[in-house]
């Protein structure tokens, strides 16, 4: 599993896009303040060191780049509260969904809202727990799957519940799956350092006000417990995301609904991981061909 304790990929001052290991401030746990990292080198789903070198951080990126991410996996309806607040029965079994890698966003870029999510409210923001799959695994016990854990993130599962819901079908992707719809970061923090990932606060702000705030152990099917879900007949690859659910609080479970709109800043956050700061922005109709 890999050397790295907080791994990081960014722009340097150099004008190099790189791998690193964070080097934070002393009692800075928010991986987003990372100001300089050491150089990875080689394949960091691989064989990788982390180097002496030290470069300076211009901007963080997504935590992988999208060449090395296999599969964006999500669970819908994995939070007790999240499922009562919805008015569904708790789960038997993880609601699986895919987001497609065109989604990923890092974790502070601009969320873009197409001109077909803008006709009608319903734009959400839902922040998860991470996990990224660090070696392959199929068939694997719930008592080692989170040995299968290369590390954590936050991300926000933005959605837009009139075309998740009612204008797709019911097709969970179609409401979902838009470019830059799942940021995440600010970084990936090792396994080595979270033991229990059904321990961690996680939190959302919109604009700056908290709307939701609650524990991973809220969570219906834990990250241990999902992963060995997942693998049985399916082989989880190196790379592969899977963001496992939202709390209560979410926009469209509030009287009156709290739809993003158009400037809005979302920041979700998870204890001992960081926070990602994005902006909702509306984008453009193209011209008609």
């Amino acid at each position: 599993m890999p050397p790295f304790s907080r791994l990081v990929r960014f722009l340097a001052k150099d004008g190099r896009t790189y791998y690193g290991d964070a080097i934070l401030p002393q009692g800075v746990s928010d991986i987003g303040r990372t100001k300089q990292a050491r150089v990875i080198k080689g394949d960091i789903l691989g064989k990788h060191d982390v180097t002496e070198q030290v470069a300076d951080v211009r901007l963080l990126l997504a935590p992988l780049a999208s060449e090395d991410v296999k599969t964006v996996r999500c669970l819908g309806l994995n939070y007790e509260q999240h499922a009562k607040e919805s008015n569904m029965p708790l789960p038997k079994y993880p609601v699986l969904f895919y987001k497609p890698i065109t989604s990923l966003g890092g974790p502070f870029d601009n969320v873009p809202i197409p001109a077909m999510a803008q006709e009608v409210d319903g734009l959400d923001y839902e922040c998860e727990l991470v996990a990224i799959i660090g070696k392959e695994a199929r068939e694997v016990p719930e008592s080692k799957a989170l040995e299968y854990v290369m590390g954590y993130a936050v991300g926000d599962d933005v959605s837009h519940r009139e075309w998740q819901l009612k204008r797709g079908g019911g097709q969970w992707a179609l409401g979902k799956g838009f470019d830059g719809w799942a940021p995440y970061g600010p970084g990936i923090v090792s396994s080595a350092l979270i033991k229990d990932p059904q321990a961690l606060r996680v939190s959302t702000k919109v604009n700056g006000k908290i709307v939701q705030d609650s524990s991973t152990r809220d969570m219906i099917f834990g990250v241990a417990k999902t992963i060995s879900f997942l693998s049985q007949g399916t082989t989880l690859l190196p790379g592969d995301l899977i963001f496992t659910g939202t709390p209560q609080g979410v926009g469209s479970g509030r009287k009156p609904a709290l739809w993003l709109k158009d400037g809005d800043v979302v920041e979700v956050g998870l204890e001992g991981i960081g926070t990602c700061i994005n902006k909702i922005e509306h984008i453009k109709s193209r011209p008609k061909l």
